[in-house]
């Protein structure tokens, strides 16, 4: 009996030795990919139809292939298919159980075909499948954040640049610049989406098929929009890896963004919100406290996408040309980064929709120091250049820091001591409605601007 033959394994044949077994395990990929087994098996059974149809399986040889096959998927599925030594990788335990239920016949199923191009078949098709359950994360979110901008369109709160209080704004718009960001996620992963569903199988090791097999029929029984045109590129191809850990670590950069807003805004010194206690934790030892621990998770584990991500670029970089071992790499990185990004999203939604607000104290952290820009659009409408108007503006807001009051207190006299323009009807700049209600062009923070921006995303996302 050949070493091959002892092994199990889908090679060997040229070998004499046994394994190192520490080898055994550096090697072995069946503890991580046994994931892929749905998709091995389903390119398994097109490619036992296409031997068919060119001759090298007889039509009971498929058929027993077939149900072979799919009594290996039963097993999966009821959580009893058993690993056992030598089954280095999902493709390795997926034909020898086949063999021990069919027989011989077995051993034709790899007739022309490669690890090759069969592993990064089953990678396309399990990201295929990771990236539709994703899209469904990604809209729910998008429909939770627009029905809570639309439910609290009139809620107002401090706009921040660098931390500081800047302009009044609505809740609602910032609640959509969030909305914005994951919706152009979910432009990515459409994207993504048509390049990964190109096929590989039928490739080989590298050189091709030498069979004549019909990679268009492949295709179609396989539900792929296209094959690959470079049988080199197509089995060691990774882009649709990289690009898949690159849109994942650009969206966990979103997610965490909107992590570290509501972490501060639900501390004690903002109180503008408040995390239902579904997603949030308490302390071993002082019992007052709610931790956001659901947002700060989701902050941190947004570095360990970034992780995998210039990880597997530096695998990949220095590669020659064709298929390398390095490319077992990929798999670990894609899993873990698909579980992180997958939960991020799932935890971000649920925050989003159970959180509560307090609007009042929103609104009491609104002070007329951040309508300074609305007195100098005050002398603006009044004919004066903005740069001199902003320097008029500013000249106010420090009149009012050296009489110790607040803006809205000066004199007429005071006003009219900076700019003759200043006059009377300054009083309505002092209103923060009339402040957002403004900037009523396309983007902007008023009440029709905000309530355009959650129709145009629905539109986008399919919303209602």
């Amino acid at each position: 009996m050949s070493q091959m033959e002892k092994s199990g394994k889908l090679w060997g044949g040229r070998f004499s030795g046994a394994t190192d077994p520490l080898m055994e395990k550096f090697n072995a990929s069946i503890s991580f990919d046994k994931r892929m087994w749905k998709a091995d098996i389903e390119g398994s059974k097109a490619y036992a139809k296409a031997l068919s149809k060119v001759g090298i399986l007889a039509t009971c040889e498929v058929h027993s292939i077939v149900e072979g096959l799919d009594k290996v998927a039963k097993e999966w599925e009821d959580g009893v298919f058993e690993i056992v030594p030598g089954d280095e990788d999902i493709h390795t335990a997926n034909e020898r159980r086949l063999k021990e239920i069919i027989g011989p016949a077995a051993g034709k199923l790899h007739t022309g075909r490669s690890r090759n191009d069969q592993n990064a078949t089953d990678m396309r098709i399990w990201v295929r499948e990771a990236l539709k359950d994703l899209r469904k994360h990604v809209v729910e979110f998008l429909q939770v954040s627009t029905d809570r901008a639309e439910r609290e369109i009139d809620v107002l709160m401090p706009g921040y640049t660098h931390m500081q209080r800047a302009q009044p704004i609505r809740w609602s718009h910032w609640i959509m610049s969030y909305t914005w960001q994951i919706e152009r996620d979910l432009q990515r992963l459409d994207e993504l989406s048509k390049r990964v569903n190109v096929l590989p199988l039928g490739c080989g090791a590298l050189a091709g098929n030498p069979f004549g097999v019909d990679r268009e029929f492949l295709a179609k029984e396989l539900n792929f929009d296209s094959v690959s045109h470079n049988s080199l590129d197509g089995t060691a191809g990774r882009d649709f890896v990289a690009e898949f850990l690159s849109w994942a670590s650009l969206t966990t950069v979103h997610l965490s963004k909107l992590a570290e807003d509501l972490i501060i805004y639900s501390s004690n010194e903002f109180s503008f919100v408040n995390l239902a206690d579904a997603y949030s934790t308490g302390s071993s030892l002082m019992p007052q406290k709610k931790n956001p621990d659901s947002l700060e998770l989701v902050r941190g584990k947004c570095g360990r996408v970034f992780g995998r991500c210039a990880g597997f670029l530096m695998t990949l970089k220095g590669l020659p040309s064709t298929y390398n071992k390095d490319l077992q790499e990929d798999k670990e990185a894609l899993f873990e980064a698909y579980d992180t990004v997958s939960d991020m999203l799932q935890i971000s939604t649920g925050v989003l929709a159970t959180l509560t607000i307090n609007a009042e104290r929103m609104r009491a952290a609104l002070s007329t120091t951040m309508l300074a820009t609305d007195v100098a659009y005050y002398l603006v409408r009044k004919g004066v250049p903005f740069r001199d108007a902003h320097g008029k503006s500013g000249e106010v807001v420090a009149l009012a820091e050296k009489k110790q009051c607040k803006m809205e207190e000066l004199t007429p006299e005071d006003l009219k001591s900076v700019h003759p323009q200043f006059d009377a009807d300054l009083k309505d700049i002092w209103n923060y409605e009339n402040s957002v209600e403004q900037y009523s062009s396309i983007g902007g923070t008023a009440k029709s601007a905000v309530a355009n921006q959650i129709t145009e995303m629905r539109k986008r996302f399919g919303g209602k």
